[in-house]
């Protein structure tokens, strides 16, 4: 049993926070057992580790980000998606196919995420499968939680990314033998997008999906010219996202399609009736390559599943407290645009980016009885806070604050940044 003590705060519904100033956390085999404002008499004889007046809330959960594209983060962002993937981002990806170079990116890239308080990650790779090993290794060895996916591509890609169809399913379905078993790292389908995919293979790894029963990640409806490719591509499908579930990676198994920018009535009606389906808001991404904006609050009243993703590199910050501010932004500009749907407030992006995202790996993001005590521990300004609520301190540190104000990080209980013996 673990007590934490500080003050809690966490979104148990997109409606509003929960906080505890001074509270305490019961923590039982990583899991949390109770908040509560005052210790109960049971766990009187525990030690309590005790945080003071810092702030205790969930750790950031990141649904869209390419490990691969990290260094490129701030760089061609004057180009539109399918021209930027040609002259920044494949040439990039085509280097890790050394593993040298790989784990030297893929090392500094999981550093980063742990800095930054992302403690559960969905995680683009590259082709590579031996790379993306040394990515499944790298995030086991530091223990946060993930899903890894081997892109696959078979047309439409540079020779030296272009896969043969029956070797990217193979290596694909090496990789998920070798880690499907461990308890936090696991693997995921990742067609990278429809038009570098052929049927063949799509229908490979919608069989792959059912055969382990994994979930899928990819693209869905970026850009209005990768739109049209698709339709151009795939013209016995209906619309984009009718592409991926007629292969059977827009469920049965949980699926997350990143960006959903340019949606058909018809695929809202798909989405909306698929419980396995989620979309992932890339705010940031999405007017760096000036794709659009996603009409988060209308897929919201849908009912739809919706997390946040930094998508680095067409995302410039991995930092997901920052992507929150930018959803928050984008939403006040499309409700000027486009009145009278409300913007999105402060607890709502806050419940995206743990409890929301969160929810794709079981009970986790949140401080409620039986979910992973994955946390972040932030200490910011007193003089400045001193007169502030538990709420506008965390709102301070989203707009304001970095990683340095993150003093501590935990998954499910255990301390992830730092060495044995260097901290509780």
């Amino acid at each position: 049993m673990q007590i934490f003590k500080g003050d809690l705060i966490f979104t148990p519904t997109p409606q509003g926070f929960k906080t505890l100033k001074g509270g305490y956390i019961a923590v039982s085999k990583g899991q949390v057992e109770g908040v509560y404002q005052k210790l109960p008499a049971l766990f009187s004889n525990f030690k309590i580790k005790n945080f003071g007046r810092r702030l205790i809330m969930p750790g950031f959960v990141d649904l869209h980000v390419h490990a691969s594209q990290f260094y490129q983060a701030g760089v061609g962002l004057d180009q539109e998606l399918l021209p930027w993937l040609e002259h920044y981002i494949y040439p990039l990806e085509e280097r890790f196919a050394d593993p040298e170079f790989a784990r030297e990116a893929y090392a500094r890239f999981v550093e980063e995420l742990i800095s930054h308080g992302t403690l559960r990650a969905c995680i683009f790779a590259t082709v590579h499968r031996e790379s993306t090993a040394l990515l499944f290794d790298l995030l086991a060895s530091r223990g946060i939680g993930a899903y890894v996916g081997k892109v696959n591509m078979d047309c439409h890609a540079p020779p030296g990314l272009q896969e043969v169809t029956a070797v990217s399913l193979q290596e694909t379905e090496e990789l998920i033998k070798r880690y499907g078993g461990h308890p936090l790292v696991k693997p995921i389908i990742t067609p990278r997008f429809a038009p570098s995919t052929t049927p063949e293979l799509l229908a490979g790894l919608g069989s792959l999906a059912r055969k382990y029963h994994l979930p899928v990640q990819s693209h869905l409806a970026e850009n209005k010219a990768e739109v049209a490719w698709v339709q151009e591509l795939f013209p016995d499908q209906p619309t984009y996202a009718h592409v991926y579930h007629h292969y059977g990676l827009l469920g049965p198994t949980p699926a997350l399609m990143a960006h959903a920018v340019h949606l058909t009535e018809q695929e809202k009606t798909l989405l909306t009736k698929n419980s396995a389906a989620w979309l992932v808001h890339c705010p940031e991404a999405n007017i760096n390559l000036k794709s659009g904006m996603m009409p988060v609050r209308e897929l919201l009243e849908r009912g739809i599943n919706l997390g946040l993703g930094s998508d680095i590199g067409a995302g410039h910050s991995i930092a997901l407290y920052r992507v929150m501010v930018r959803a928050i932004q984008l939403s006040k500009i499309r409700n000027i645009l486009e009145p009278p749907r409300a913007p999105l407030t402060t607890a709502e992006v806050f419940y995206l980016g743990t409890k929301g995202g969160g929810s794709f790996f079981g009970k986790v993001g949140s401080f409620e009885p039986g979910y992973a005590f994955d946390a972040i521990v932030v200490e910011d300004e007193a003089l400045i806070t001193a007169g502030f609520t538990l709420e506008e301190r965390l709102q301070k540190f989203i707009y304001t604050g970095g990683a340095d104000n993150i003093v501590a990080r935990f998954v499910k209980g255990k301390r992830v940044d730092c060495g044995p013996g260097d901290c509780y």
